[in-house]
């Protein structure tokens, strides 16, 4: 069983690529430059070629700004892993509450995310771009830790 771990040291461009072959919506190298400069915590699965979390703790309160399982490891129950590890850690370093957003049509994120102990909290409507030009509702959501 993979062991989530914070990760010390990030390679954005490289991130950035594994990201890009795992959905249509990743982040840019420039995502992930900014959030290593803004000192956001990186979670991976042992090696970040499995998955990457990244989270922006706010005192007692954290949101999750992006989570991906790389393209072949994904269906194999990584994502429930990587998430409830670090759900774990941040409990642990004294976080009780976990938010996110999630696009309203990506139900596979939406499942996980209710396994893992998430309720839907709120709707920012028209908040995503999508591929065919449309606008698309982002689902807010939160764990109490």
């Amino acid at each position: 069983m993979s062991q989530v771990l914070r990760q010390q040291a990030v390679d954005a461009e490289q991130l950035a690529q594994l990201e890009a072959s795992a959905t249509a919506h990743g982040w840019s190298t420039r995502h992930y430059q900014d959030s290593i400069q803004a000192g956001h915590v990186f979670y991976g699965l042992e090696q970040q070629a499995l998955g990457c979390a990244v989270v922006m703790p706010l005192l007692d309160e954290a949101e999750l700004l992006n989570i991906f399982i790389a393209a072949g490891q994904q269906g194999r129950g990584l994502g429930f892993v990587l998430l409830s590890g670090l759900m774990q850690d941040l409990k642990q370093h004294g976080c009780h509450k976990l938010f996110l957003e999630v696009r309203a049509s990506n139900h596979p994120a939406r499942k996980l995310y209710s396994n893992c102990g998430f309720q839907e909290i709120g709707v920012r409507k028209n908040y995503y771009s999508s591929t065919n030009g449309e606008r698309e509702h982002a689902i807010l959501m939160e764990a109490v830790l």
